[in-house]
């Protein structure tokens, strides 16, 4: 198993509970953004800058991923299109992307996409805070502990 990272809008909380999974788990990483991002050095950790581009990050993870690989990010489009090559997805507030609720998942960020094109102004995401990178810290503690 190897850990990607989507590493555009990585948010700064998580950075020292991926480290610290990194070195406890000995997990070779991927940190794959368009510009240089840093999580900490580790001798498991690879950091890879991609061209400009709304999905080159995106592409070269799905490039890389196999079966049961585990991909961090928020960009459901990639989320889903990690869980149609058999690996796995999480996103920065801990919610696992699996194959029964992608598509959910998809269908929203899809109709909230429509919504804003029409003009309407939707309210985004709640700010991140403690409580979310909490959160992630618990749901990736418990994915190593079920599939490691």
């Amino acid at each position: 198993m190897k850990l990607f990272i989507d590493g555009d809008a990585f948010p700064n909380l998580l950075k020292p509970i991926v480290l610290r999974a990194i070195k406890k788990q000995e997990i070779r990483t991927y940190v794959i953004a368009n510009k240089k991002i840093n999580i900490g050095e580790d001798k498991n950790i690879s950091y890879m800058i991609v061209d400009q581009g709304a999905d080159e990050a995106d592409n070269k993870i799905v490039e890389m991923i196999e079966d049961n690989d585990l991909v961090i990010t928020a960009d459901i489009p990639l989320a889903d299109r990690t869980i149609t090559k058999n690996a796995h997805a999480i996103d920065h507030r801990g919610a696992m992307y699996t194959q029964d609720n992608i598509k959910q998942y998809l269908a929203m960020r899809n109709l909230m996409q429509d919504i804003r094109d029409s003009g309407e102004m939707t309210k985004g995401p709640a700010a991140f805070g403690v409580k979310d990178a909490q959160q992630f810290a618990n749901s990736l503690n418990a994915f190593f502990q079920k599939y490691k």
